[in-house]
């Protein structure tokens, strides 16, 4: 009988790690690859990147995760090229050639003109090879059977679309987003306007909300780390939301407020706080315009 392997003893850690997630794994492998090398007892991340996608995805461990939907509302930025001349099932290199079509000859004019036309407030149609959900069962699902449903389509934002390079049938750009879009549909959508097909053949994300990536933040560097190197990488619990207004809880007042209960406080009203007793975070509140400190996220750091 083969001896079982020892249980990882897992520990109560807080705090975030900006992944620079590879190709070839799914977010959720990343994710867990990333909990284990942590041994921490919980773990989530900001934002799925699809296997075909790299870049930044920041992993949310122990009372971080408290602070992880921000992220996954938050502001994103992607480099990607799209390559033109024929689209794919799935919008990207993974699927089987769909639709041909000949690329017209392309001029930065003609392109500058082109994704001006998809800046700011936009409709877009979410891809059948998507996580979102028809009746309980996720699009893909219906998708790899040959099965296609209407979606509606969903408001979207394109902040910025900046031209980096292109040739003969390709186009790289780096594009800032809101939460909710689908960059592969961007790039069919922009081909189509071009006067062609078109699908990813490469997604990097740069950027969640106001966090950039570090591009040595890699699972093999966390791997050739001792354990005290790889806490030391780590942001505060409180990092996702770091941006927000900071105050110090009434003197007095810290258990209080770790057991969810108001506090008088001198301050004018805001929606959401940081509150702090001395260097330490204590969580997220709002004061309201009777100026009460009403704690509506509570770490147990």
């Amino acid at each position: 009988m083969k001896a079982s392997s020892p249980k990882i003893q897992r520990r109560h850690l807080s705090g975030v790690f900006l992944l620079n997630k590879p190709l070839g794994i799914s977010s959720n492998a990343a994710l867990q690859r990333v909990r284990w090398l942590y041994r921490a007892q919980k773990a989530g991340h900001t934002g799925a990147l699809d296997p075909l996608a790299s870049g930044l995805l920041p992993v949310c461990l122990g009372e971080a995760t408290k602070f992880s939907h921000y992220l996954l509302d938050s502001v994103k930025r992607y480099q990607t090229t799209v390559f033109l001349g024929h689209s794919t099932t799935t919008g990207d290199v993974e699927g089987e050639v769909l639709l041909e079509k000949a690329v017209p000859e392309l001029s930065e004019a003609l392109i500058q003109d082109t994704l001006a036309q998809f800046i700011g407030d936009i409709q877009q149609v979410p891809p059948m090879y998507s996580a979102l959900k028809k009746e309980g069962r996720p699009l893909y699902e219906l998708a790899r059977k040959g099965i296609e449903i209407e979606r509606e389509a969903r408001p979207i934002i394109i902040l910025a679309i900046e031209l980096l390079s292109f040739t003969e049938n390709s186009i790289t750009l780096d594009i800032t987003c809101s939460k909710g879009t689908y960059i592969r549909v961007l790039g069919e959508d922009i081909a189509k306007v071009l006067g062609t097909y078109g699908h990813l053949t490469y997604l990097h994300r740069i950027k969640t909300g106001h966090f950039d990536l570090i591009p040595s933040y890699t699972i093999e560097y966390l791997e050739s780390l001792s354990e005290a190197e790889r806490d030391a990488l780590l942001l505060p619990a409180y990092a996702p939301v770091d941006h927000f207004p900071k105050v110090q809880v009434p003197e007095g007042r810290a258990e209080y407020f770790s057991r969810g209960m108001e506090s008088n406080i001198e301050h004018e009203a805001a929606e959401q706080v940081l509150v702090f007793d001395g260097e330490k975070c204590l969580g997220l509140a709002e004061i309201t315009d009777k100026k009460r400190l009403v704690p509506k996220r509570v770490l147990n750091l």
